[in-house]
């Protein structure tokens, strides 16, 4: 067993968006960080998450507007425009590869080392340091030494038994995106009708593929505004997925050349189950998305103090520190919010925290801010929310006044053939500040950050609205959807004030 002779300030174990992100904003101060890794850098997101499928999804986009738009907008395309998976899923794994250098090139320039293997807690205290041993593959073994840990060890696709995941027929989201993954099926069933299985629908029904989605509640991205999903449902729809909500799968069975998904509508009652008429969904492959399972196994957490939940790594969510002083964790495996751009949120907390304890760094404590968190889902069009839905504003508020804006009425919206979808803000009626918007259309990812600041800062909808944007952009349908909470949104004819 080799032993480290530094001390390090930080121990992080995790190097994903939560990890990396830490590692190198405790650099930026000056301290002394060694991190763990055990497989790729920059976690799932950059390797089988965030990153790959957006640049299957960038694939995906460009083939609809070639095939739907560019003829309306004079471009011929000689002959039928085809897709080419093969080239998508090459450029998809260049992109991954490219920004995971680009991690280590960052981490080299920081000079922080990091130590390959399964990182484990042996042993410790706020006092006396913790000792971390670094498994590598090999079986070798390196023990360091560190002030304080930050735990970031993310999560891993959710199994459950009876769906026979076999990584050959039946896959799950690590799977599909592997860089050996380029043929695409004829068929596929999906999983699960939330963000992940709703994303990958939309990319390989746009290349061709018959997709079907199975759910088990009585709608897909259930969170959303009930008109989100109207609206994505009828492009759902247009490209030919199938969508069956309400269905319990029993079980997946892989054959030689396709894989079965047995059904039971969700309402019936678990002792009805053997008798219940049951239907079998039929497809080349079947892609499992779940949900996410946190990785908080064989880290020696628990025997330091850390409390552990149903695998959660419990934390003040304040300031992202365990039961255990001296030991934080951030990221999926804290079940906060399992988005990346919270886990590097956290990462900073957990770094100003851990080195103002320390002391002799210039950083002062930190807490988390979980008021106002924007997130994506990456269809087709995007969706974007941030803060509360309607529903839950009302039950909140009491009064509220919801602006709601079309792309169809947008100049520049037209002029990009993207006129699908709307805007809608949500204001508390008797303050006027903005508690949460939605968005559905042309990037709206982006569109939202303007809310998720504006909300951030206080900033109320008729504030937000006596800001001059740009014309013509995007951004306009920010301006017309808040200066509509007071109905006098230019563009559209409506109530008046």
């Amino acid at each position: 067993m080799a032993v480290e002779s530094d001390v390090f300030d930080l121990i992080i174990i995790g190097s994903g968006p939560g990890g990396y992100h830490a590692a190198l904003r405790a650099g930026q101060y000056g301290a002394k960080v060694a991190l763990i890794e055990k497989q790729n850098l920059g976690g799932t997101c950059s390797n089988w998450g965030c990153i790959p499928t957006k640049a299957l999804y960038a694939s995906a986009k460009l083939l609809e507007d070639v095939q739907e738009k560019a003829a309306a907008a004079g471009v011929k395309c000689e002959g039928k425009v085809v897709a080419d998976f093969t080239v998508a899923a090459n450029r998809k794994n260049e992109i991954v590869k490219s920004l995971v250098d680009g991690i280590g090139g960052l981490l080299k320039t920081r000079k922080i080392p990091v130590f390959w293997g399964a990182g484990k807690v042996d042993g410790g205290s706020i006092d006396n340091g913790f000792d971390v041993s670094v498994t590598a593959k090999d079986g070798a073994k390196t023990t360091l030494k560190g002030k304080r840990v930050i735990v970031a060890t993310g999560s891993t696709p959710a199994l459950i038994p009876a769906f026979n995941i076999d990584h050959k027929k039946i896959l799950t989201s690590d799977d599909i995106l592997h860089p050996d993954f380029k043929t695409l099926p004829k068929s596929m069933i999906v999983i699960g009708g939330g963000v992940i299985g709703c994303e990958f629908a939309n990319i390989f029904a746009r290349f061709g593929v018959k997709v079907t989605i199975l759910e088990f509640l009585d709608t897909i991205l259930a969170t959303e505004e009930p008109a989100i999903i109207r609206e994505l449902k009828k492009k759902f729809d247009a490209q030919g997925i199938a969508i069956f909500t309400g269905m319990n799968v029993l079980k997946i069975e892989a054959t030689g050349t396709e894989v079965k998904a047995t059904t039971v509508p969700a309402s019936t009652p678990k002792e009805a189950i053997d008798a219940a008429e049951k239907a079998v969904h039929e497809a080349e492959l079947c892609l499992v998305s779940i949900g996410r399972a946190k990785v908080s196994q064989n880290l020696g957490l628990e025997q330091l103090g850390v409390k552990v939940e149903r695998s959660q790594v419990m934390i003040n969510k304040d300031t992202c520190e365990t039961d255990a002083k001296g030991i934080y964790a951030i990221g999926d495996v804290t079940g906060v919010f399992m988005l990346a751009h919270v886990a590097s949120h956290q990462g900073d907390v957990a770094v100003a925290n851990a080195l103002a304890s320390i002391g002799g760094f210039d950083v002062k404590p930190r807490v988390a801010n979980y008021s106002v968190i924007p997130y994506t889902i990456f269809t087709s069009p995007n969706i974007g929310s941030v803060g509360l839905r309607e529903k839950a504003a009302k039950d909140k508020h009491g009064s509220v006044n919801v602006g709601r804006f079309f792309y169809a009425s947008l100049g520049k919206a037209k002029c990009m053939g993207e006129e699908e979808g709307f805007m809608m803000v949500v204001a508390d009626a008797s303050t006027d500040q903005i508690v949460g918007a939605t968005c559905i259309g042309a990037e709206s990812p982006e569109l939202i950050s303007e809310i998720t600041v504006a909300m951030h800062h206080k900033i109320k909808a008729h504030e937000l609205g006596e800001v001059v944007h740009s014309h013509p952009t995007i951004s306009e349908m920010v301006l017309e959807a808040v200066e509509d909470v007071h109905g006098m949104a230019i563009h559209k004819v409506g109530r008046r004030k």
